[in-house]
């Protein structure tokens, strides 16, 4: 009989020690260690689903380079997320909120295949909770199969009976091997899990969507190498208060990571949406202080955004600073470039702003839109509706240029704005000839001017 013995497994790198550790010796992560029972006996691993030729060298002049034929999702915002559809072969990581919607958008994406064999591997639910999901979305497919199983030995043998085209586990942290002695969800599971999964995928030929939890902290669960031997790491966020759900790519081999795909969320599934600007404007603000909109590029999408912002006199003794969809620290250093370079006093007045929508947004670009939102409400006279910005603030209180010029205004020419405000000298080899007019200012002070004279 085996006997059973307690390491410490470094959860970054899947180092282990006897003992527990500050910090790894190996990657340098500190805190790191997590304690796992294992079995000291002589350990198999199981068997392999493909009895393959080992690879012999080869000279590079020797490898071929033609173009993977890639499955189309029938999901444009997947499609493009992923580079241009799932090559076969890959294996894809999708990390999560509880309750974003990770599920739903695998589920209803392969419910789409109607021309591929799938098998949707489970083992968070049952078969009836996912043909309840699927009535929901108003989807059927006949060439999917549903298995809820989460033992990874028996998975493999049901797909080497069932030979799909296309495989989805539902989640990564449920799956356990009979090789290793530990829980499932543990740094040794996950690891030979998900490299057994690889290897299954890199030798059939078969693309597998693995779906994972994250910790508190917003990182997926589990250990880094994880995140290291897939094919592409996928964010799917959001606000559950809010409709929208957002798609990013952190890790893509076979695509760019810049690309970026924005859903609705709806009583029957995830919706595309393909022109964001329209859903992100209210359109309603006619004659309202506090509001601007920006055009704004996240990735390689560009989109208007309206900013809103709400200045008052502190109540207490400490003013306060909310901000919602921006970071926190920049909306500060905005703060102070207005009362430094404009000369407009905020010590003494609570400053709210929130990002229409409940998106998250990153873009330099949104400083210009965010301090004329602040101003506008601050003076109590309301911005043009007509009217959009760009540009990024920087500490002397210039305007400095973003990149994208190009798309951005051409987003705004294309939603009917009549101005748009962009960084001095941002034009160059802009050679499109728009019908919007373009005002090129070099500090705050002149776009002060012209927003508010």
């Amino acid at each position: 009989m085996a006997k059973t013995k307690t390491v410490y497994v470094c959860n970054s790198c899947g180092n282990d020690s006897p003992k527990w550790l500050g910090k790894c010796p190996v990657c340098g992560e500190w805190n790191s260690y997590v304690e796992e029972h294992i079995s000291t006996g002589q350990q198999k691993r199981g068997a392999d689903i493909f009895e393959t030729e080992r690879p012999r060298p080869l000279q590079l002049k020797d490898v071929s380079t033609g173009e993977d034929p890639r499955i189309n999702l029938k999901d444009d915002e997947l499609n493009r997320v992923l580079g241009g559809g799932l090559v076969p072969g890959s294996l894809v990581l999708l990390g999560g909120e509880p309750g974003i919607g990770k599920s739903t958008l695998i589920l209803q994406t392969v419910l789409k295949l109607n021309d591929i064999k799938t098998l949707y591997v489970s083992g968070e639910e049952s078969a009836r909770q996912l043909k309840m999901r699927a009535d929901r979305i108003n989807s059927s497919n006949e060439h999917c199969y549903i298995l809820c199983e989460t033992n990874l030995e028996q998975i493999f043998v049901q797909a080497k009976n069932v030979t799909p085209d296309f495989i989805v586990i539902d989640s990564i942290q449920t799956v356990y091997t009979d090789t290793i002695e530990s829980s499932p969800g543990s740094v040794s599971q996950v690891r030979e899990c998900s490299a057994r999964i690889l290897k299954y995928a890199k030798e059939s030929g078969v693309p597998v969507i693995l779906i994972g939890h994250i910790n508190k902290e917003g990182s997926i669960a589990g250990p880094k190498v994880l995140e290291h031997i897939v094919d592409a790491v996928l964010q799917f966020d959001g606000d559950q208060h809010y409709m929208y759900r957002i798609l990013r790519s952190i890790k893509n081999r076979f695509g760019s990571t810049a690309e970026l795909g924005i859903y609705e969320m709806r009583q029957n599934g995830l919706r595309e949406v393909s022109n964001p600007s329209e859903l992100l404007l209210t359109q309603n603000h006619e004659g309202l202080s506090g509001v601007s909109i920006s055009a704004a590029i996240e990735g390689v999408r560009p989109f208007l955004i309206e900013t809103q912002a709400l200045v008052s006199t502190a109540a207490y003794g400490t003013p306060q600073r909310s901000a919602t969809g921006f970071d926190i620290r920049r909306m500060n250093m905005l703060l102070a470039v207005l009362e430094k370079r404009a000369g407009f006093k905020l010590i003494q007045k609570d400053v709210f702003l929130n990002i229409a929508g409940g998106l998250k947004v990153n873009d330099p670009g949104m400083d210009l839109s965010v301090i004329a939102a602040v101003l506008s409400s601050n003076l109590d006279i309301a911005i043009d509706r007509h009217v959009c910005m760009t540009g990024e603030v920087g500490l002397s209180g210039e305007i400095r240029p973003v990149n994208r010029i190009e798309q951005r205004i051409l987003e705004a020419e294309k939603l009917g704005f009549q101005e748009i405000l962009i960084p001095y000298n941002n034009l160059k080899g802009f050679t499109t000839k728009t019908n919007i007019k373009i005002l090129q200012v070099r500090k705050v002070e002149e776009a002060f001017r012209h927003l508010f004279s």
